[in-house]
């Protein structure tokens, strides 16, 4: 019903920068939030930021003023621009779209992940 589709993961050194992209297709009525997570190896998938269809913004305080969540729900489309990025940052970033497909109800969909990694 819905697919979720993560790209611009990679290797970086720390303080260098990032951008993701995240992109949502199939039947859906209305998108209400695109999230990003990320797990760090041997820990839980946490919420990093939050861009929702009335144009708020939530971030982790862990990226506050170094993470940017931006999007276009006309193009199905949220971007997370990672900057002044640090190794704890590490991990498999995932997008999460909660949304309306037609004909269903409302839920969430997750990406495949996408890997970052920040070399000290």
């Amino acid at each position: 019903q819905v697919r979720v589709v993560e790209s611009g993961g990679g290797l970086v050194q720390a303080g260098g920068s990032l951008r993701l992209s995240c992109v949502a297709s199939g039947n859906i009525f209305e998108i209400h939030a695109i999230s990003w997570y990320r797990q760090a190896p041997e820990k839980e998938r946490a919420l990093v930021a939050t861009f929702t269809k009335e144009g708020n913004t939530n971030y982790d305080e862990s990226v506050k003023g170094r993470f940017t969540i931006s999007g276009d729900f006309g193009r199905r489309t949220v971007d997370l621009q990672m900057d002044s990025l640090v190794p704890e940052d590490t991990g498999v970033y995932y997008c999460n779209v909660n949304a309306q497909p037609r004909w269903n109800l409302r839920n969430n969909f997750w990406g495949q992940g996408t890997q970052v990694t920040v070399s000290a």
